[in-house]
């Protein structure tokens, strides 16, 4: 369950991202699902560590400290260049040596160059990036790159399309079907249960109407993360096929589930708004 806990923040973007989106869900809600997803990406690791220590040889001590290296070092990590990233940027264009570059490039860059970084000091990488993003984002010129935020989530979308090409050629269908209906109640159950009564408690502190803590509830994507959690689980622990089979089934029906439903939901959300519900 730990492993499948984190909302992708790609496939969320779909219903965060364009005009029916900007004109059909409250910004604070975009906001809300666009923070969370983007946060718990590389904050799950640590529920993660937590199982591998419950079924692996870890010991409590271990698991804290890997946790606290791997969440605390990406924090600094992506801090540190984020920040540096964006004053770079913001002298450039003071000076006049980026005037003919888009900021879009300066990112991607930025992100790699985290990445690569956080893979030598072995911290958590998706973290690390998402916290580089935000100081990134708090120190350079935001309102000039506004143009490119568009673009900015099309490349997000094309980066991440080749992975789901390759995940959907290798699923294991024979392993699916030796899973039976267990399979599919699993999965039924964790895309109701892992998010939506969650929410629902949560609704009356984070001041959300019901109909805004049904569609949050409802709508979080489980997507690349998971299925990075799901292979540092496997090469952990050594786990056996049933265990990633069904988390593949997990990850491939959450994917075709919120993919379908976006739209209907989105539309359902417009109109509780209408009616004044």
């Amino acid at each position: 369950m730990a492993a499948v806990a984190p909302t992708d923040p790609v496939l969320a973007s779909s219903v965060l991202t364009g005009d029916l989106a900007e004109r059909d869900l409250p910004a604070r809600d975009r906001e809300i699902l666009s923070l969370e997803s983007g946060a718990n990406d590389g904050l799950a690791l640590p529920l993660v560590i937590a199982a591998l220590a419950l079924a692996g040889p870890l010991t409590a001590t271990e698991a804290i400290l890997e946790s606290a290296w791997q969440v605390g070092g990406a924090a600094l990590l992506g801090a540190a260049l984020g920040w540096l990233g964006g004053r770079a940027l913001r002298l450039g264009e003071e000076h006049g040596a980026t005037a003919n570059g888009p900021a879009l490039l300066f990112t991607i860059v930025l992100a790699l160059a985290i990445l690569g970084a956080s893979g030598l000091t072995r911290t958590d990488g998706v973290l690390a990036v998402f916290v580089g993003g935000l100081a990134f984002n708090l120190v350079s010129t935001g309102a000039d790159r506004t143009a490119e935020l568009s673009m900015d989530e099309a490349v997000n979308r094309f980066a991440v399309l080749p992975l789901f090409v390759v995940l959907g050629a290798v699923l294991p269908w024979g392993a699916w079907r030796d899973l039976g209906w267990s399979g599919l109640v699993l999965a039924v159950a964790v895309l109701l249960l892992r998010r939506l009564p969650v929410l629902l408690l949560l609704a009356r502190p984070l001041r959300l109407r019901l109909r805004d803590a049904l569609y949050l509830g409802w709508f979080g994507p489980i997507g690349v993360s998971a299925l990075f959690y799901l292979t540092l689980e496997a090469k952990r622990l050594h786990v056996p096929e049933v265990v990633l089979a069904a988390g593949s089934l997990v990850l491939a029906a959450s994917t075709v589930v919120h993919g379908l439903s976006g739209a209907p939901a989105r539309v359902w959300f417009q109109r509780r708004v209408a009616s004044g519900y």
